[in-house]
């Protein structure tokens, strides 16, 4: 089987000057970013659907990103892939202590480890620790602006816990939640989009923030409601062609019954 050097080595040659790939040799990091993304995407969705025989090959593509980086911050004099597997070596053998007692592959852990509580304790405070050699100011420095929106929220919502500033109990989030729901509900006759867009936005962050105190993953709760969507409306499709139905943009009520059955079979 191919080992790792042999994909650094296909990655090498294909960014070759004389002798390499066109299309690998024009890109930058910039282009390859949202590739990366998307074949992240593609590993979770497999993930999700439980396919083992495809994540594998997921895994490869998602592996692929990180090689082609190494190789560009390798051109650049900025870094190789040797330098990206020491940094993340190093850092998960500094962020478990209760695993590497002394930060380093040598020793191993005596007695029992501590509970997760405490485990995560300490995860945290390494992660300060880490911020403040960073010279970061904000908890908000370093959470990422791509995220998307759902894990973007809840990480800043999370961090914000961090030093209190956060409700006490899911009731009080539930009552925030409404009370954006309210002011949305005032807006909707002015004319306004920048008023409903941000009375919108306040609804969606509660709504978020609601799932964190839930401790569900907003991100793949709304992926798992729009799976289910799916499943409901190619149902809704495959009745209305069933009854020889065309179908436009005008409200037709046969639908709403056959998403009521689509319900009622349990898709």
């Amino acid at each position: 089987m191919y080992q790792m050097e042999d994909l650094l080595a296909v990655m090498s040659r294909l960014r070759d000057p004389e002798t390499g790939c066109p299309w690998d040799l024009k890109q930058t990091f910039a282009s390859i970013a949202p590739y990366t993304l998307e074949e992240t995407y593609e590993l979770i969705d497999a993930i999700e659907q439980g396919d083992q025989a495809q994540i594998p090959g997921e895994l490869g593509d998602v592996l692929f990103q990180v090689v082609f980086y190494s190789q560009l911050g390798k051109e650049q004099g900025a870094f190789d892939f040797a330098e990206v597997v020491h940094g993340i070596t190093d850092k998960l053998l500094r962020r478990h202590p209760h695993v590497f007692p002394n930060g380093t592959l040598d020793e191993q852990r005596e007695g029992e480890a501590p509970n997760e509580q405490e485990i995560w304790a300490k995860w945290e405070q390494i992660k300060q620790e880490e911020r403040s050699e960073k010279a970061l100011h904000s908890l908000m420095d370093d959470i990422p602006k791509a995220l998307p929106g759902t894990s973007r929220a809840s990480k800043m919502q999370k961090r914000a816990s961090q030093i209190g500033f956060d409700w006490q109990n899911v009731s009080d989030v539930v009552a925030a939640l409404r009370a954006e729901l309210f002011e949305l509900e005032a807006e909707l006759h002015s004319n306004d989009k920048d008023a409903l867009a941000d009375e919108m936005g306040d609804v969606l962050f509660s709504a978020i923030n609601l799932c964190r105190h839930l401790k569900l993953d907003a991100e793949a709760v709304l992926r798992a409601a729009s799976n289910k969507f799916e499943r409901r409306f190619r149902f809704v499709e495959q009745r209305a062609k069933e009854q020889g139905l065309v179908l436009d943009n005008t409200h037709n009520p046969q639908l709403d019954r056959f998403w009521t059955e689509a319900k009622q079979s349990g898709l």
